[in-house]
């Protein structure tokens, strides 16, 4: 698979937003840089959680309210504003949204390293994406 095909696979895991991948492609052609251009597009989509390493469940709870997959879940996630913690929080996050099918991705911000965005996305398409991060960072 190219490199431009694995990205646009990427971009269909992520979210079903029809201008992600195209602004991926755009950016790679341009001669971007592709995470940038990922991360801004899943944000400009309404499918990115940004929080910041210091961040608590409280943030995390705030920031997946507004994801459109968790959204449509209706998943309950007032115990993970309990957690001070932001990898433990993610964790019971995780948990919670299992029942629901999804589960929570990180996507590394290559400007920020103390940020932490996340996608959710449908559990079984995880080991694809992660995958495919694999394959696609340098």
């Amino acid at each position: 698979m190219s490199t431009i095909e694995d990205w646009t696979r990427l971009c269909g895991l992520l979210d079903d937003d029809p201008e992600l991948a195209p602004a991926v492609r755009d950016a790679i052609e341009h001669g971007d840089d592709s995470w940038d251009a990922l991360i801004d597009a899943l944000d400009d989509a309404g499918a990115l959680a940004y929080l910041d390493r210091g961040d608590t469940g409280v943030e995390l709870v705030d920031a997946l309210a507004a994801l459109p997959r968790v959204f449509r879940a209706d998943v309950e996630l007032d115990e993970v504003g309990d957690v001070d913690d932001l990898d433990a929080a993610i964790a019971k996050a995780n948990e919670l949204l299992a029942s629901h099918l999804l589960r929570l991705i990180h996507i590394e911000d290559p400007e920020d390293e103390d940020a932490h965005p996340l996608v959710a996305v449908l559990a079984a398409n995880v080991d694809e994406i992660q995958a495919l991060i694999g394959r696609l960072t340098p």
